[in-house]
């Protein structure tokens, strides 16, 4: 498949296929007070600069903390340890995430991406994480292009990031929300679970709280907008 410079959907999705190569560079970090990666945050930039959106959540961090986390893909996460859900409330977004056996092909992403000490920050986020699967639907043949274009990356790894602790249902009342990409994201209620970008993605477990983000593990890599 030829990939040019992403300018929507499809070409940025081919582009993502490599980081199903990266998962194994990412390793476990049992040490709670270690970041996930020692990786510089990315050059800040008017839509990727998470740091300068720490004093203005978009929700009080409380209204996500009361939520227990839910979903059909709770069940894997671990009943203990640093990855379970108690070990991971500990830890900020990127170290808790490089815990959770769901999230290594995204933890890899972030390293590449060179966010892992930007998401490790006091935040609050909220964060939508592709679960391995996600990753998985993309075709091998569409690999080997995307680690080579840190833009890209960093683009699409921030249309996953909201300023602001928000609850599941903070999401669902908001409807749109912006991204810290600079997008908008839209969120639906559907059935027992929340909706994203029209279908594009589905939550598949919510209102997981770590200590500086609430994290939704999502099925499907979310591609800005053209």
């Amino acid at each position: 498949m030829r990939i040019t410079r992403p300018r929507g959907r499809t070409t940025a999705l081919a582009a993502l296929a490599t980081l199903t190569f990266v998962a194994a560079a990412c390793g476990d970090d049992n040490d709670s007070s270690t970041p996930a990666t020692t990786a510089p945050a990315a050059a800040a930039s008017p839509t990727t600069d998470m740091g300068s959106m720490d004093s203005t959540p978009m929700t009080d961090a409380g209204s996500a903390a009361m939520m227990a986390p839910t979903g059909a893909a709770c069940g894997a996460v671990p009943a203990s340890g640093e990855g379970s859900f108690d070990g991971m409330a500990d830890d900020p977004a990127a170290t808790a995430a490089s815990n959770n056996p769901q999230l290594s092909t995204l933890v890899a992403a972030v390293t590449a991406a060179g966010l892992g000490d930007t998401l490790n920050s006091a935040g609050p986020f909220t964060i939508f994480a592709p679960i391995n699967s996600a990753f998985e639907k993309i075709p091998k043949a569409d690999l080997d292009k995307v680690l080579a274009d840190k833009d890209l990356l960093t683009s699409i790894l921030t249309y996953h990031v909201v300023a602001g602790k928000m609850s599941s249902a903070d999401l669902a009342k908001a409807g749109t929300l912006t991204t810290v990409n600079g997008a908008e994201l839209t969120i639906a209620k559907d059935g027992d679970a929340l909706s994203i970008d029209d279908g594009a993605a589905t939550v598949v477990c919510q209102d997981i709280p770590t200590a500086n983000a609430t994290v939704y593990l999502i099925d499907s890599v979310l591609m800005p907008p053209a």
